[in-house]
């Protein structure tokens, strides 16, 4: 492809910020004595002297008091005079930033992905820090120990490619039974001040440490491992004022469940939530981590938290007491780490800790959020079950040794009583160092005494990775979980098991009454001698008194590995589970006419477009994984799942009558309703429908996640002017655009608008506007067939200049 002026000023950006052979967590400056740390914290720690300097350019030029999100994301921007200038202070909302994050996590199913999209960028190493986590393919069933081996066996051709591809590039590689990624980022890479990228819908995770880490697609990782500036529509941001302290059976994760009632799954799009008030201080650092982890189920881009006495209480005790240093320095110094006095909010909303009560969230969404002396009602209101079939807690929400003290408080008294829980008990720790750390303690004792089943440092059933044996597929059923989503079919494959999300606590006092309806503030118990008592509230440790334990040391890789160019990324030929990949065709310089395949009705989260489950085994292999596309979404216009009709009326499942309509040379398009693309940031959601021939989603509203993965993959989303234009359109209809050459040839216009002209089978003509949000940037990756061959293209010129110096 031929490179513009404009594309070659952008490669000479990225050149200045991110030269090819060389890696670090940002761009340096001279630094600060104040903020310096030793060589072996240098790639986890922020250049925070950098960072200040391009702040106070960001500060001559927009003349306000910021908020801390705004100080964090701003000072990461590539070029603060060109971001902000002449903007009028229009830029939360408006502006699109070019950004160079510090920092790239990668979870196993994702990471898989990213780096098949790396490699095809011909560099030798990473231009950022990154880590690769092995956590979404053991399957829960029988325990830790054969767990893991079983899941090690099945998936060793996986975890040998992405240990090879750490290897090669110089990533940090943690295997199977290290832990989830969001824990081990949280004890080894979050701190204060940081800008992460992580392929993992969760990765705001991280910012109960005080970081920006905002979760995306394989593709746009990719922008950061190869040192292309990152583009991010300037958030709104969402202030979340705490008073009060948490008492008795509250906890953080009834912060974020109540806050999600308040917001829906949706009311966060767009922005970034900050936390701030005076009880934002009497919260535990994985206190804030529970909270900020379940942002992403309100649509925020991202969520974080002040410094406070507790991030560096946290850092201190694993092992990073001089980047702890730094960063109070920094705070103290310059007020870096917290919001300017006087900043302001998009909105606010008051949250009071002291009154807060215990919540519950679901059934089959995480924003139906019942405060627990209601919840009994509830169940007998909705029919739902009166008996809890399971508990579960753990997973990369609540698998904190706070959240594993106070439950082990609660089973203590239990079993002082003389009683078991009536379920299936299990336990998820986030970590090998929780693992460890519980065991030395004395907690896992504890739980297996109670008859609890404690699984692999994994994901396991918070995201389907669950060989549940005690219940039968429709069977209907409830279970209780300290989990962050609760999507129909989610954990178990069974559409009818109907999962509630709540606190690991009260999933803990509820298993030892069996009853849906139970409340541990104001029911009773009867104890082995057919006594009645009421639980106390649960009490635990912020941090473990005799300290962390590491545990099992070879889990724990390289703290700067260093690449190794002969090392050899192999890929059978004839592997199901990997396959290198071939490169989009770029846009063929015409107007789009394609087909509607499919009309969505309802909820559609990338689980219905790219189930997990049985299917992460495939993340992989684009073909083989491409076949599970769109198979839980519902026809709007007969109501059945997996099911779409072609012109002659003939049935298909979704995949295949999209395997066949690209057999015939024919694009298609799929309308859906609002929300389109919510939950995990699966890459997949946006690449198998590229890779089967679809050209345009057509939605009401699009989640943010999703809506990026698929400009990147170039495919066209818009979202309808008039809502109601969705009732215009039938299946199989033809859709032409008539205006988007003209957007694309003006480098596009944010909030602009694409006109289709829509005729559907009866004959009836419609013509209906759409809105769009491309960049200049993503104008060029829909031209180049996606941002993979752009970055590309740009990489390879830029090599060809280095071999003519």
């Amino acid at each position: 492809m031929t490179i513009s002026s404009r594309n070659l000023n952008l490669l000479r950006l990225s050149l200045r910020v991110r030269p090819i052979g060389t890696r670090g967590f940002a761009s340096h400056s001279s630094e600060s004595i104040s903020f310096s740390v030793p060589p072996e914290f240098k790639t986890r720690t922020p250049p925070y002297a950098a960072l200040l300097t391009r702040l106070d350019k960001v500060r001559e030029i927009l003349n306000r008091p910021l908020t801390l999100a705004e100080k964090i994301l701003y000072s990461h921007v590539v070029d603060p005079e060109e971001a902000f200038a002449g903007k009028n202070g229009q830029i939360r909302g408006e502006t699109y930033l070019k950004l160079n994050p510090d920092r790239v996590a990668m979870q196993d199913a994702s990471a898989q992905m990213a780096l098949l999209q790396f490699m095809t960028c011909g560099m030798d190493s990473t231009a950022v820090p990154a880590s690769i986590h092995c956590d979404h393919l053991i399957v829960g069933h029988d325990g830790a120990e054969k767990d893991l081996q079983a899941s090690i066996a099945v998936n060793s051709e996986v975890f040998d490619f992405l240990r090879s591809c750490g290897r090669k590039y110089g990533i940090q590689f943690w295997g199977p039974g290290s832990g989830i990624i969001h824990q081990i980022v949280l004890e080894n890479f979050s701190v204060p001040g940081l800008m992460m990228l992580g392929t993992d819908s969760h990765t705001p995770n991280a910012g109960g440490l005080g970081a920006i880490a905002i979760g995306v697609g394989g593709a746009d990782a990719v922008d950061a491992l190869t040192g292309t500036p990152w583009e991010l529509k300037a958030p709104k941001i969402l202030g979340v004022k705490l008073t009060g302290q948490l008492n008795g059976w509250s906890a953080p994760k009834d912060v974020i469940a109540h806050l999600a009632g308040v917001l829906t799954v949706r009311g966060g799009t767009g922005y970034i939530i900050e936390y701030f008030g005076e009880g934002v201080q009497t919260l535990s650092c994985t206190g804030m981590a529970t909270i900020c982890n379940m942002g992403a189920e309100v649509g925020a881009t991202t969520s974080t938290f002040p410094y406070t006495d507790s991030m560096k209480r946290y850092l201190l005790a694993t092992r990073r007491g001089l980047i702890a240093n730094a960063a109070s320095a920094v705070n103290n110094l310059h007020g870096y780490l917290r919001a300017d006095t006087g900043a302001e909010y998009d909105q606010v909303i008051e949250i009071n800790l002291s009154s807060l009560e215990p919540h519950i969230n679901g059934p089959f969404t995480p924003d139906l959020s019942t405060p627990l002396s209601q919840f009994g009602e509830a169940v007998q209101k909705n029919s739902w079950p009166s008996k809890l079939s399971a508990g579960l807690i753990g997973s990369c929400t609540n698998s904190s040794y706070q959240d594993m003290s106070r439950v082990a408080s609660i089973v203590r008294q239990a079993k002082e009583r003389g009683i078991k829980p009536k379920v299936p008990f299990f336990i998820t720790p986030g970590s090998e160092q929780i693992r460890a750390t519980i065991e030395n303690d004395g907690f896992t004792d504890v739980f297996l005494g109670a008859g609890a089943k404690v699984l692999a440092n994994a994901c396991g059933p918070c995201i389907g990775q669950w060989a549940r044996d005690d219940t039968s597929k429709g069977e209907v059923n409830a279970i209780l979980t300290s989990f962050n989503r609760n999507f129909r079919a989610r954990n178990d494959g069974n559409p009818a098991t109907m999962n509630f999300l709540t606190s690991p606590e009260i999933v803990t006092a509820m298993i030892y009454s069996g009853d849906m309806a139970f409340n541990p503030l104001k029911d009773k118990l009867i104890d082995a001698n057919g006594n009645e008592f009421m639980l106390e509230p649960p009490q635990g440790d912020e941090l473990p008194p005799s300290g962390f334990q590491q545990g099992d040391l070879e889990y724990l890789p390289p703290i700067d590995p260093k690449p190794i160019q002969s090392a050899e990324v192999v890929v059978s030929s004839t592997s199901d589970r990997l396959a290198l990949l071939e490169p989009f065709e770029p846009f063929e310089g015409r107007e789009l006419k394609m087909n509607v395949l499919l009309k969505v009705q309802g909820k559609c989260t990338t689980d219905h477009i790219s189930a997990a489950g049985a299917w992460l085994k495939y993340k992989g292999h684009l073909e083989n994984i491409s076949n599970n596309t769109l198979i839980g979404a519902m026809n709007e216009e007969t109501g059945e799942v997996n099911k779409a009709y072609d012109f002659d009326g003939t049935g298909y499942g979704i995949p295949e009558l999209m395997i066949k309509w690209k057999s015939e040379g024919r694009p298609w398009a799929v309308l859906a309703e609002h929300n389109y693309g919510e939950g995990s940031a699966r890459e997949h959601a946006a690449l198998s429908p590229r890779f089967l021939g679809g050209r345009m989603i057509l939605c009401k509203s699009f989640a943010r996640i999703h809506e990026t993965n698929l400009k990147k993959q170039g495919v066209l989303p818009l979202t309808f002017a008039d809502e109601a234009d969705y009732d215009l359109v039938n299946g199989c209809a033809t859709i032409e655009t008539l205006d988007l050459l003209q957007m694309l040839n003006n480098s596009g216009d944010v909030s602009g608008v694409i006109t289709l002209k829509v005729t559907n089978q009866d004959g009836s003509e419609h013509i209906i506007k759409t809105k769009h949000t491309m960049s200049k940037d993503q104008v060029e990756f829909f031209k180049a067939g996606s941002a993979i061959n752009y970055i590309g293209s740009l990489r390879r010129h830029q090599h060809g200049q280095e071999q003519q110096i």
